[in-house]
């Protein structure tokens, strides 16, 4: 089976180059170091070296503590992170700086898969999340480097598109080394799928706290505009107009729009009076916002009286709530969640978020917030215990990457 789907693989070439182009024309990140993604390398070669993936923003930063906790453990180790998409490289750059080594991952190409392992020769990968390619898998197994997937999630529509290639996933699957769960669930739909060592270690994203002097930026932001503040956090494509119809006029409130992805803003910018870039202080009867600048989400967060959480109004499972938790923000989420299941689960039992069946709705919670300041003092206060009782994840992700790397052959 993974012979015909190199070959399918093989003769969609031309078309991958083609939407690799096109992509490139919004995002030019997409347009540099092409050849990694063919497993042709200029980079460094440290002797000792460990390599997590983090296929794009969101993976990029929930890797965060894992990584310092790898570099604390193996001081002697470069790590090498690798991404998929541009908006992932420019984070890795915001994130780490010069901590870490920074490539795209090849294609699912056998001979790239094999041209990265030679390259780099690393004593263990890290995957995060759902990132399960056959060939790189295969290639990993073949060269004696260990993979783990890490904060691995599965809810049950990935779950039934996998059981629909068994042929090809199964087998992938029971090449991982291991497999760290965010949760039971998770790990049963792991292990029904192939994987063998599968432990439930918890979320990595309640490790990341947020970054205090944004949140305390962010606070002053909102003290200096004297007014309320609604937050409409990484929303997705048609979201946000669905949002702001749902809301009526509210003749004090500023709503502030923060799109998911960053090639986005200019089409989002027709939507607000005023955008952070250029007018970060927007004038008093601006009702719309725009905030379009990168790895800020905590001083969006500070911001905020209320947030409301996007991709989770369209079916496309929800962007991260614990960010909006740990930062003391009252959490509105809509009808689709599944990438954040047991995190929404938790956060809804714990009092610290409202979730919504529509657009409509949502914006009928958040208004009620926006006039409940004791009820938001809850919220934030159960927001920030639910983060506090569920850290320790990397801890537990640490335990098993020192047991693989202790098993591993020497690379050389």
């Amino acid at each position: 089976m993974r012979t015909l789907y190199t070959i399918v693989l093989r003769l969609a070439l031309p078309f991958i180059l083609l939407r690799l182009w096109l992509r490139g024309r919004r995002e030019r990140g997409y347009r540099d170091a092409v050849t990694e993604r063919f497993g042709i390398y200029a980079l460094e070669r440290p002797e000792k070296l460990v390599w997590v993936h983090a296929v794009s923003v969101g993976e990029a930063r929930a890797a965060a503590p894992l990584v310092r906790a790898l570099q604390e453990l193996l001081p002697d180790h470069r790590v090498l992170m690798t991404c998929t998409t541009a908006a992932g490289r420019d984070t890795l750059k915001q994130v780490y700086g010069n901590r870490v080594l920074a490539a795209y991952l090849p294609y699912d190409y056998p001979e790239a898969a094999q041209g990265f392992l030679a390259w780099f020769k690393p004593r263990l990968g890290v995957l995060m999340e759902t990132e399960v390619w056959p060939n790189l898998l295969a290639a990993c197994r073949e060269a004696g480097v260990p993979v783990l997937l890490a904060n691995a999630r599965m809810s049950e529509k990935s779950a039934r598109g996998y059981r629909r290639w068994r042929a090809l996933s199964a087998p992938a699957f029971a090449s991982l080394a291991a497999v760290c769960a965010q949760s039971a669930e998770d790990a049963e739909r792991l292990r029904a799928l192939g994987a063998r060592r599968v432990e439930v270690t918890g979320n990595l994203k309640f490790d990341s706290a947020p970054d205090a002097a944004q949140l305390a930026a962010g606070r002053a932001w909102h003290e200096s505009l004297g007014r309320p503040v609604l937050v409409l956090a990484s929303t997705r494509e048609g979201e946000e107009e669905l949002l702001l119809k749902a809301l009526s006029s509210e003749s004090d409130l500023l709503v502030v729009v923060v799109p998911r992805h960053p090639q986005r803003f200019d089409e989002v910018a027709r939507l607000a009076q005023s955008r952070r870039s250029l007018q970060p202080v927007p004038a008093r009867s601006d009702r719309v916002h725009l905030g379009d600048t990168m790895g800020e989400m905590a001083f969006y967060y500070g911001a905020c009286d209320v947030a409301v959480i996007g991709g989770s109004f369209e079916p496309l499972g929800g962007q991260n709530l614990i960010e909006g938790l740990a930062a003391g923000a009252a959490v509105v989420v809509g009808p689709s969640m599944f990438n954040f299941a047991e995190a929404t689960r938790l956060a809804l039992e714990a009092g610290a978020a409202v979730q919504a069946a529509d657009a409509a709705a949502a914006m009928q919670a958040a208004r009620a917030l926006l006039g409940d300041p004791a009820r938001r003092e809850r919220m934030a206060q159960a927001g920030k215990k639910l983060c506090e009782l569920h850290r320790g994840a990397t801890a537990r992700h640490v335990a098993v990457c020192r047991e693989l790397l202790a098993t591993a052959p020497a690379r050389g």
